[in-house]
């Protein structure tokens, strides 16, 4: 059954650093299209980045440039997100998904989800 495992979260103080992963080695095909995305507590779904099939074009959110940096293997069927100057704010369950159908970010619709993972700033 094909399914994406996320990893990586966890309770980390102001100004630290968290390299999510994401696993997909439930997926045969690597030519499609990752992202990122978080659920803060009371708000909407959010998506944080893309990464294209190849890797090679990366799409980020305003909200996140310069600070996150998303990273794929392909020969090990897995996805990485580095955030880095973590802020109370980053405080969400972290989503990777996939769009099977589409190998580039542009068009981008995720369409298989990860069962998420927690990240908790606080001092």
């Amino acid at each position: 059954q094909s399914q994406l495992v996320e990893s990586g979260g966890g309770l980390v103080q102001p100004g630290g650093s968290l390299r999510l992963s994401c696993d997909a080695s439930g997926f045969t095909k690597d030519y499609y299209a990752m992202g990122w995305f978080r659920q803060a507590p009371g708000k909407d779904r959010e998506g944080l980045s893309c990464i294209s099939s190849s890797g090679g074009s990366t799409v980020y959110a305003d909200s996140v440039k310069g600070r996150f940096t998303i990273s794929r293997d392909n020969a090990k069927n897995m996805m990485y997100l580095q955030i880095n100057s973590l802020r109370p704010e980053d405080t969400a369950v972290y989503y990777c998904a996939i769009d099977p159908g589409n190998k580039y970010c542009s068009g981008y619709i995720p369409r298989y989800w990860g069962q998420g993972t927690q990240v908790t700033v606080s001092s």
